[in-house]
């Protein structure tokens, strides 16, 4: 699959997604940015659609980015899949070194997205019923984690041989016009700094109580095609 057509398959991701969620209560407005942070992480698949998206001002957003990794930022050392592998052994997971700093995720300003229209699936999914300022975090119900975590299995799956990591990552990884081009090429043979390699989907992150209930989505994610 070459890379547009993973391009494809991930806008059908995002539209499947959006048809998931348009019947939950969501408290999420403009200029509710309290959960957008340094936090947010993506793949290279999601990464390189956002830059592929951006116009001249988000570009000089991007650009400042490389600027200001010593800052704190939630950098993870497994992916989705791999966690998947893990809890499905019954070893446990390595512990991550989470950042609680809340400090704003550099693409803001004023408290606007400048690439709200290709954000990545990390910043789709948070999806709170109540405004994140008032309670202090997203709240989000057991069945719309559980399809968070297949679309995000999904959208790792998709991404192979490419990475994940944190946005400040990711974005300075493609930086580099020798990565952007064999990342594009579907050769990305360097592993940038602080990202880790994507794994295939094995086993999903299903709850017996959800797998009814699941099933509908996962036969639209299997329907997909490029």
């Amino acid at each position: 699959m070459n890379i547009d057509q993973k391009l494809s398959a991930l806008d059908q991701i995002y539209t499947l997604y959006n048809e998931v969620t348009a019947t939950l209560p969501v408290a999420c407005r403009k200029y509710c940015a309290d959960c957008c942070t340094r936090n947010v992480t993506l793949t290279t698949l999601e990464g390189f659609q956002l830059i592929s998206h951006c116009d001249q001002s988000s570009l000089g957003h991007l650009a400042s980015i490389k600027k200001n990794l010593k800052l704190p930022r939630f950098q993870p050392q497994i992916t989705t899949n791999q966690l998947a592998q893990i809890c499905a052994s019954g070893q446990d997971p390595p512990e991550e070194q989470h950042d609680h700093s809340g400090m704003p995720c550099p693409l803001l300003e004023n408290r606007q997205c400048h690439i709200y229209r290709v954000r990545p699936f990390g910043c789709r999914c948070m999806l709170s019923s109540q405004q994140c300022k008032d309670i202090g975090y997203a709240n989000m119900g057991d069945f719309t984690l559980t399809v968070n975590h297949v679309f995000l299995q999904t959208i790792e799956h998709l991404d192979r041989p490419g990475f994940t990591g944190n946005l400040s990552d990711v974005l300075a990884a493609f930086s580099s016009s020798p990565f952007r081009q064999a990342y594009a090429s579907g050769n990305p043979t360097d592993q940038p700094v602080n990202l880790i390699p994507n794994q295939p989907l094995k086993i999903l992150f299903v709850p017996p109580a959800h797998r009814e209930r699941l099933q509908p989505i996962l036969n639209k994610l299997h329907s997909i095609r490029v």
